[in-house]
C-alpha cells in the first residue's frame, strides 16, 4: 500500500464518521476537491458507488459499510505503528494513547496525568474520549479505562475497585424543595436523564429507579452534558460520588437507598509489558485512579 492509497481510504473512513465531504475535509485539515477527488478514485479503483446522496448527507452503500471494519483495522494499525515508532521501548518518552469514557477522560483523568507528565516531559499522551469500549486486541489503544470486565484474552488488566455512583443534585434545589424523603417523594423533583436508552442505562435501573425518558424533565445523552445540568440546578441526575465531592454545591441522595458499584479496571495488550512509557502510565494510572475512588482495599489483579 502506498501514500496514496492510504490518503484514499482516510478520506473514505473520513466521510463515512461525518457524513459529508466538507465536513470530512475539516476533519482531515484538506481541501473538499482533494476529498473528492480520493474518493472518485477509490470508487474507480474498486468498480462501484461507495456513497449515496440523501438529506441528511452521504450515506454508505452496502459494500461501503463492509470496507469500514477493514479500513479500520488499517487506521488503527497505522497509528500503532506511529506510536511503536515514536521512541523505543526502554525509554520514558514517546506517545502513550489512553481511552476512557467521557466523564473519566474530562473530569479526572487530566488531574491524575499531571503529575506524570511533569516528571516525563518528553511522554505524549493520546486521549481518546468514548463510552464504548476500545478493541485492544486491535490496538484501538494502548491503555484502557473501563467499566467492565475485560473478557478478551491477551489482555493485561488490573481491577482497580469500585466507584460508586448516585443521586446528587445542587445544594440550592434541596434547600428550595427539602430533602426527599424515600424513592417515591423523589418524583415532585425534575430530573436529568437519558435521551435513547442503552444496555447501561437498563443496567442502572438495578438502583431500584424506573424512570423511563419521558419522565425525564432534561435529556441527553452526553455525561458531561448531564453533569453540567446536575452542576447548574436543574434538577437531580446520576453521578460518580467521588467526582461529585469535588464540588462542594452538590449533594448526595438518598445514599443509603441508591447506591450503584461501577467496577473499575485498568487495561493494556500484554505485548506492551515491555514497553517502559506503557508499562509507566499503566502503573501511575491504576495506583491514582484507587486514591480517586478511596478504596479500603488495595487494588488486585496481575500487577506489573
Amino acid at each position: 500500500m502506498n501514500d496514496t492509497d492510504w490518503e484514499r481510504y482516510r478520506a473514505f473512513l473520513a466521510v463515512v464518521d461525518t457524513g459529508s465531504l466538507s465536513a470530512a475535509a475539516r476533519a482531515l485539515n484538506a481541501m473538499q476537491p482533494t476529498v473528492r477527488r480520493r474518493i472518485e478514485a477509490l470508487e474507480n479503483e474498486l468498480g462501484t458507488a461507495l456513497f449515496t446522496r440523501s438529506p441528511s448527507g452521504l450515506e454508505p452503500t452496502a459494500i461501503a459499510h463492509d470496507l469500514v471494519a477493514p479500513a479500520r483495522a488499517m487506521a488503527n494499525a497505522a497509528r500503532a505503528f506511529s506510536r511503536t515508532g515514536s521512541a523505543s521501548a526502554d525509554q520514558i518518552s514517546g506517545v502513550v494513547r489512553v481511552t476512557a469514557s467521557e466523564v473519566m477522560g474530562v473530569e479526572v483523568l487530566p488531574a491524575l496525568l499531571t503529575s506524570l507528565m511533569a516528571e516525563h516531559p518528553a511522554l505524549t499522551i493520546e486521549l481518546s474520549l468514548s463510552n464504548d469500549n476500545a478493541d485492544m486486541l486491535h490496538r484501538e489503544a494502548d491503555i484502557a479505562i473501563r467499566m467492565v470486565r475485560p473478557t478478551q484474552h491477551a489482555l493485561i488488566a488490573q481491577r482497580i475497585g469500585h466507584i460508586t455512583v448516585g443521586l446528587h443534585a445542587r445544594r440550592d434545589l434541596i434547600e428550595r424543595r427539602g430533602m426527599p424523603a424515600d424513592l417515591d417523594d423523589l418524583r415532585r423533583f425534575p430530573w436529568i436523564g437519558f435521551d435513547t436508552e442503552t444496555a447501561s442505562i437498563r443496567t442502572m435501573r438495578a438502583l431500584g429507579l424506573t424512570e423511563q425518558r419521558q419522565d425525564f424533565a432534561y435529556r441527553t445523552d452526553s455525561d458531561m452534558a448531564q453533569l453540567a445540568a446536575i452542576r447548574a440546578g436543574l434538577g437531580i441526575g446520576v453521578c460518580q460520588a467521588p467526582l461529585a465531592r469535588r464540588f462542594p454545591d452538590l449533594v448526595r441522595i438518598l445514599p443509603d437507598l441508591v447506591s450503584y458499584p461501577l467496577e473499575t479496571w485498568v487495561v493494556m495488550h500484554e505485548d506492551l509489558r515491555r514497553v517502559q512509557r506503557v508499562r509507566l502510565v499503566f502503573r501511575h494510572l491504576a495506583r491514582h485512579l484507587s486514591a480517586y475512588i478511596r478504596l479500603d482495599e488495595p487494588p488486585d489483579g496481575t500487577g506489573l
